[in-house]
Order: C-alpha cells, then sequence, then structure tokens
C-alpha cells in the first residue's frame, strides 16, 4: 500500500518526523520540503528549509506581503518576497504572531491574496545552505552542562484555531472503486488532512470505510497531530463489497459524532463522503439523519456516472438529497483520483467556512418556539397588530426548516384557539405570512387555561423531538384563573417558559409562569410600543438557555 502514496505527502511526512527531533543552536542543515509545505507545518520559531524547484507558480497559496499568513506556503512566500527564484533554494523561515488584514500584492509572478485575519504568521529571508553550514563554525558534540536539558518539541501541537471542526472522512471501499483508486483516494484524503492543521486545539479528523458493511477505521479521539493521522491512513487495508454509502453516513452521525468518540462541544460536525461512481444503496434518509444529528454532509463524487450507466443509479440526485443544503457549497467533483493536488486547497477550505455550517445544531435552528398570544378585550385591535408584529420580529430570527427551528401560534381570551401548529409550516416565508394574518379574538382572560391548552395541544405531537422546546406567553392583564399549577407543569415537561406582560400584567403572574431564574425569564413593558426592545432579550434568552442545556 505504501507504493500509492505520492512523493508530496511522503515528503510532508518527512518534514513532520523530522520536526519533532531536537536541534542544537548550532544552526541545522536545512530541511527539504514540498512546494505546498505551509508556515504552520513548521512548529518552530525558527527554521532553516530547503524549497525545491520548478514548482508551478500558479498553485502557490500566498497571503499577505512581507509578513505572510502561516497557512501560506512557504516555498510561495519565498519567491513573492525575492528570497528565492523558482529554481528553488534555502529559505529562513521566522514565526510570528497572528494579526489582521493581510495584504494582496502581486510580486515576482505572484498574486498574493489577501485576508482578513489569521492566528499566526511568518516570514522568510535568505537561507543558508548545507554547504555554507559546514564551512561555518564547527558543531559542538558536548554534552550539554548538568542540570540543563534540551528542548523537546511538545506532543501535542495546538493545530489551526481558525478551523476548529471535528470531521469524518467516510471513503469509499468498494469494488466499485477497486484496490488502486482506493490507494490514491487515502493519498488524498492524507493531503487534506496535513493541509487542515489537525492539533489539539484545531480540527480532529476520523476515517470511516464504506463497503458492504461501514467500519469506523479511528475516531476523533484517536489522534491529534497530522504525522499520527497520516500514519493511520496508510494503515487502513481495502475491504471490497458494495458501496454502502448510506449505510456508512447513517452509522456515521449515530455512532461516530458521540461525546464518548471524542466529539466536542460546540464544534462543528462534518462528514465528508467520497464517491467514486453511485452509492449502492439510499443515501437520501441517510442524509436526513445527518441533519438530524446536526452533521453537516459535504459529497466529493468522483468520475460521475456516463449516460449508459444511469439506468444503474437508484436515484441521480442523490448528491443533492444527501449534502447538508443543496446550494452547491457542500458538493464537489473531481474527474478522477489522478492530479488531484490542485482540489486540495479549495476543499480545505470549505471545512474551515464555519459559518456556512448551515447544519450544525445551534440555538437558531435546534428549538421548537410557541407563542401564546392574548386576545382578550383590553387589547385592542392596534395593540394586538403590535403583538403579532412583536411575535414576527422574534420568529424571524430562527432558521426554520423541516429539519431545523419550528414555530406555533396560539391566540386565547377565554377559549383557546391554535393558530398554526409546529408541523403545519416548514418555511420562514410561510410562517410570517401566516403571522401576520392572525384575526383578533376579543374576549377574557384564562392564561392558566391557555398554557394548559398549548402544552397538551402544541407541545404534545413533538414530544420527541430534538429540538429544545420554548413558550412566549404575552398577555396585558391579570388571568382570571391560576397559572402557577399550568406553568409547573409545563416546566416538567421540559418547556422553557418566557413571560412577557403590558400595561395591566400583573408582575406576580410573570413571575409564577416564568422559568426560572424569573429574573431573566419575565419581563414587563408599560406600553406596547416597548415590546420591540425586548425581541433581543427574549431571543439571548432562548441561546442562553439552548447552550446550558448542550453542557
Amino acid at each position: 500500500m505504501a507504493a500509492a502514496w505520492s512523493p508530496v505527502l511522503c515528503l510532508g511526512l518527512s518534514l513532520l518526523l523530522q520536526l519533532l527531533e531536537p536541534v542544537g543552536s548550532e544552526g541545522p542543515v536545512p530541511i527539504a520540503i514540498t512546494c505546498f509545505t505551509r508556515g504552520l507545518d513548521i512548529r518552530k520559531e525558527k527554521a532553516d528549509v530547503l524549497c525545491p524547484g520548478g514548482c508551478p507558480l500558479e498553485e502557490f497559496s500566498v497571503f499577505g506581503n512581507i509578513v505572510y499568513a502561516s497557512v501560506s506556503s512557504i516555498c510561495g512566500a519565498a519567491v513573492h518576497r525575492g528570497v528565492i527564484s523558482t529554481s528553488g533554494g534555502p529559505v529562513r523561515i521566522y514565526s510570528l504572531p497572528g494579526r489582521e488584514n493581510y495584504s494582496s500584492v502581486v510580486a515576482n509572478g505572484i498574486q498574493s491574496q489577501s485576508l482578513s485575519r489569521w492566528s499566526a504568521s511568518f516570514t522568510v529571508t535568505k537561507g543558508k545552505s548545507a554547504t555554507q553550514e559546514a564551512t561555518g563554525q564547527a558543531v559542538s558534540t558536548a554534552r550539554p552542562p548538568a542540570g540543563k536539558r534540551l528542548k523537546k518539541t511538545p506532543d501535542k501541537k495546538a493545530g489551526n484555531k481558525d478551523c476548529k471542526a471535528d470531521i469524518a472522512f467516510l471513503i469509499d471501499g468498494s469494488f466499485n472503486i477497486g484496490q488502486r483508486r482506493f490507494n490514491l483516494q487515502k493519498n488524498f484524503v492524507g493531503k487534506v488532512a496535513l493541509m487542515l492543521g489537525i492539533g489539539t486545539e484545531g480540527p480532529h479528523v476520523g476515517l470511516v470505510q464504506a463497503s458492504e458493511h461501514p467500519k469506523i477505521e479511528f475516531y476523533l479521539k484517536n489522534f491529534t497531530s497530522a504525522k499520527d493521522v497520516l500514519f493511520a491512513i496508510k494503515e487502513v487495508g481495502f475491504r471490497g463489497g458494495n458501496s454502502n454509502t448510506g449505510k456508512a453516513l447513517k452509522h456515521t452521525a449515530q455512532k461516530f459524532f458521540t461525546v464518548d468518540a471524542g466529539v466536542r462541544k460546540g464544534i462543528p460536525k462534518v462528514a465528508v463522503v467520497f464517491i467514486d461512481g453511485w452509492p449502492s444503496d439510499d443515501i437520501e434518509e441517510a442524509g436526513i439523519v445527518a441533519r438530524e444529528f446536526g452533521v453537516n454532509v459535504f459529497i466529493v463524487s468522483v468520475a460521475k456516472p456516463i449516460p449508459e450507466e444511469l439506468g444503474m443509479v437508484q436515484d441521480v440526485a442523490f448528491i443533492d438529497k444527501a449534502v447538508c443544503r443543496s446550494n452547491g457549497f457542500f458538493s464537489y467533483h473531481m474527474p478522477n483520483w489522478f492530479g488531484t493536488t490542485k482540489y486540495v486547497k479549495p476543499l480545505v477550505q470549505k471545512l474551515c467556512t464555519h459559518e456556512q455550517m448551515m447544519c450544525s445544531k445551534t440555538c437558531y435552528n435546534s428549538v421548537n418556539i410557541a407563542f401564546l398570544i392574548d386576545g382578550s378585550s383590553s387589547v385592542g385591535d392596534s395593540n394586538f397588530r403590535l403583538m403579532l408584529e412583536f411575535v414576527s420580529n422574534i420568529a424571524k430570527t430562527f432558521e426554520i426548516s423541516d429539519i431545523g427551528a419550528k414555530i406555533a401560534a396560539v391566540q386565547f381570551t377565554y377559549d383557546q384557539r391554535t393558530e398554526f401548529s409546529f408541523m403545519d409550516y416548514n418555511t420562514k416565508e410561510n410562517v410570517l405570512a401566516v403571522i401576520r394574518n392572525i384575526r383578533y379574538m376579543s374576549g377574557g382572560t384564562a392564561t392558566g387555561d391557555a398554557i394548559a391548552f398549548t402544552v397538551r395541544n402544541v407541545f404534545g405531537p413533538v414530544r420527541d423531538s430534538p429540538n429544545k422546546n420554548f413558550l412566549v406567553v404575552v398577555t396585558d392583564g391579570q388571568s382570571y384563573d391560576d397559572v402557577r399549577g399550568p406553568a409547573a407543569a409545563a416546566h416538567d415537561a421540559g418547556i422553557t417558559i418566557f413571560s412577557v406582560g403590558v400595561a395591566w400584567a400583573p408582575l406576580d403572574d410573570l413571575k409564577d409562569m416564568a422559568s426560572k431564574p424569573k429574573e431573566s425569564h419575565a419581563f414587563f413593558t408599560r406600553e406596547f410600543t416597548g415590546l420591540e426592545p425586548i425581541v433581543s432579550d427574549v431571543i439571548r434568552g432562548i441561546c442562553r438557555d439552548f447552550l446550558e442545556s448542550q453542557q
């Protein structure tokens, strides 16, 4: 299997092994690196490296000018800086702190790119060759004085803190791909893992092989250095069988991404699924399960089926149905497994763009929020419209979808009317339109009965939902019935209540309804126009409670 590893990956691994060796202060022999070795791959404050010749300028990834983001290619930065030519040569690299606003400058045939912020930087100067070092001061072979020890490089590295993610590489191990392409696939995964910047405070990766039956090759918790991950990938053997990708993805969502397996709180969960050809089973259901578990699914497809083969594909739209969102961001195609180096960087950039990870469970996409709206006579039609605006402004903040946040509304007087339930609408546009069209009832005020009605009829059907449940009560007066008993029953059912009172609503009622701590779950305003500032308080409260529930 070793024969399948490319020179680029082997050199990268060699670099990592060399950097773990302690070096004296008398001038080490330059370390041979590749065209694509980045600043963050050098775990030293100062190091001498040797860049190869013939690196393609158009494939260099360089961010900044003079001071470069550590994600930049060292050799690319050296050419850009004028330290070496395209013929290569020795370079000395100095690590620097991270900064903001890396500039974009054209120099020596390379267009560097701008970058708003990165966690570490470096700069480069002309290095010394091995020959120059040999003619300098002799290297001492004496032992260090007693009581002093050479510093050893720490075993665990922080990694790329700008790319925190828990990533499962789900590789194709079926007869579709075969032994040779399987090895090329491992080679590509190794390059991606190397560029990610794996570390204790950076990305963590694991690997699952899809074949007849899925096999978790190693978990997130097993390795926290690129060196160890590369060795683990190299040791993975080809299994063969059908390409049951759907079965493997479902297994990954349910068994791989667990706390015991190394999943970290608040870190995006990502599954990168490699498919050579097409899956043998149904992948749509697996995609739904993955989304329900908060996993961001990427599909890397290689060698799409040709027209003559489409008859053998269960669902030609399998990619769009499996990915997190069918917006193009989560799908990635390579024509074949040869010459894949140029595809590494764009894929890594996607995996590190956390703001696009729309399937991660958050307070915005993993909550059920019901609004209990007072429609009594004391409110009046114009003020009722202000209450509906308050409800809309909260609802529109959340990511409403079939797998995301759910919204429901109940209006009450002495009676209750379900305006819409959690399962009625799964788009934000529809929910907001329905809220705008709610008709004012007018009547008395029985808030306690309304809470009991909502718990039973609105939250009852979703009691098994993975989303956290919230109830927002908006009222302008005193209830004619008891609110403490129904509110306590709601709390016992796992429903967090925010009470919002206006005008004549008594503070005691608001506190009796609100969840603990009462001070952060009960709000009051004298005027209906005062509801608007409370919107952000309720949203922050929902997110705070959601995060606390995830601890």
